[in-house]
């Protein structure tokens, strides 16, 4: 898979930032922290404030804009959406100025040791393009709940590589493996899981409306 910046172990194994159980923080967390703590100045919101809108603690967010701790998939998930941005967009923002070739071995790796969530992401990022091409892999077992989209209306495609998924949305249970493609227009809650006995691996096409 390339070279990988892990980006946190939310409450997982290590119990610090990038997951090592170290004392130095990841570079990448670093920059998203930064980042997170830059987008609610800009709003010139309070911790309280954005802990209302979003539904995520204070403390939550205090130890991730200070790089305590990296959120997990489902907090940034709703961080994007009170931001208005997709989760590859974020990402992409602490990644410095983007280019039209993303190189495997650069391409941003974010885990989620908690869900057992593996997130590359594969485009070029840029804040101008509406699609977004990502992969995404779970460990058997692995399951993954967003309340809400970052954008409503959000489009995806949802391509299985190898392994078994299974995606509920709109309380219906789709059940993928591998060459199946799902498209959904994402309004509500979305779960993705994963059944085993192996890895899944998929590809997830995202265009804003």
């Amino acid at each position: 898979m390339g070279s990988r910046e892990s980006v946190g172990s939310p409450g997982g194994p290590g119990g610090g930032p990038g997951g090592s159980g170290g004392d130095v923080p990841d570079p990448v967390d670093v920059r998203l922290a930064a980042r997170l703590a830059e987008l609610r100045a800009e709003r010139g919101w309070s911790l309280g404030e954005l802990a209302e809108r979003s539904g995520v603690s204070r403390s939550t967010l205090s130890r991730a804009e200070r790089a305590e701790t990296s959120p997990t998939a489902a907090v940034l998930n709703r961080l994007c959406g009170v931001y208005g941005r997709t989760m590859s967009r974020l990402l992409g923002e602490v990644e410095g100025e983007p280019a039209p070739l993303m190189r495997s071995a650069d391409q941003t790796v974010w885990e989620d040791p908690a869900s057992g969530f593996v997130r590359r992401s594969v485009s070029p990022p840029h804040p101008g393009l509406r699609g977004e091409l990502v992969e995404g892999r779970l460990a058997p077992g692995a399951d993954i709940a967003y309340d809400r989209p970052p954008v409503d209306g959000l489009e995806q495609h949802i391509w299985v590589l190898d392994g078994a998924l299974k995606v509920t949305a709109q309380e219906v249970e789709h059940r993928l493996v591998a060459g199946d493609c799902l498209r959904l227009r994402v309004w509500g809650p979305t779960r993705f899981h994963c059944p085993g006995p192996d890895d899944v691996r998929y590809a997830l096409v995202v265009v804003l409306p």
